[in-house]
C-alpha cells in the first residue's frame, strides 16, 4: 500500500467509475489496484447507489451490477461511521447540509485527505485537508 488514506467524496466515485481515464478515474484504480487506502462511509455509499442510475446512459449497468459495485467498494474500503462534529460546519460557509456526513467521515477516519469536487465542501480546505482530485493526483499521482 502507498500509505496514504484518503476519502473520497461521491462525485470522485462516480466520475472515476463513469470515466476511468479521467483523473477521478486514475485515482479510483489507483485504489482499487492497492495503490492507495481508501475511507468511506455507509452515506458515501448509501449516496453513489443512489446517483449511479443517473449516469447508466453512459455505464449500462443493471441494477444488480450497481449493488455489486457498491459491495466491492466497501470491501476494498475501510468504513467508518460519520462524526458528528461536523454538523456545526452547517451555516453560511457551508451551503450544503448533506455534506455533513462526508465531512463527518474525513473527521471520523483520520484520513490524510478528502478528495471531492464539491464547492461546498472546498470552500472548507483552510479548515481541513479538503483537495480536488485535480490537486490530488498532481502532488500524489501513483504510477
Amino acid at each position: 500500500m502507498a500509505g496514504l488514506r484518503i476519502v473520497l467524496d461521491t462525485n470522485v466515485l462516480v466520475s472515476g467509475l463513469a470515466y476511468p481515464t479521467s483523473v477521478p478515474g486514475r485515482i479510483v484504480g489507483a485504489w482499487r489496484s492497492g495503490r492507495l487506502d481508501v475511507v468511506l462511509s455507509r452515506y458515501i455509499l448509501a449516496e453513489l447507489l443512489r446517483v449511479l442510475p443517473r449516469l447508466n446512459h453512459r455505464l449500462q449497468w443493471r441494477a444488480e451490477d450497481m449493488l455489486d459495485m457498491v459491495d466491492t467498494l466497501a470491501l476494498l474500503a475501510d468504513l467508518v461511521e460519520p462524526s458528528a462534529d461536523a454538523a456545526p460546519m452547517a451555516g453560511p460557509n457551508f451551503c450544503d447540509a448533506a455534506d455533513g456526513p462526508v465531512l463527518g467521515t474525513l473527521l471520523a477516519s483520520g484520513a490524510d485527505y478528502l478528495v471531492t469536487g464539491d464547492k461546498d465542501l472546498l470552500v472548507l480546505a483552510p479548515h481541513y485537508a479538503i483537495v480536488t482530485p485535480a490537486w490530488f493526483w498532481a502532488q500524489h499521482g501513483i504510477g
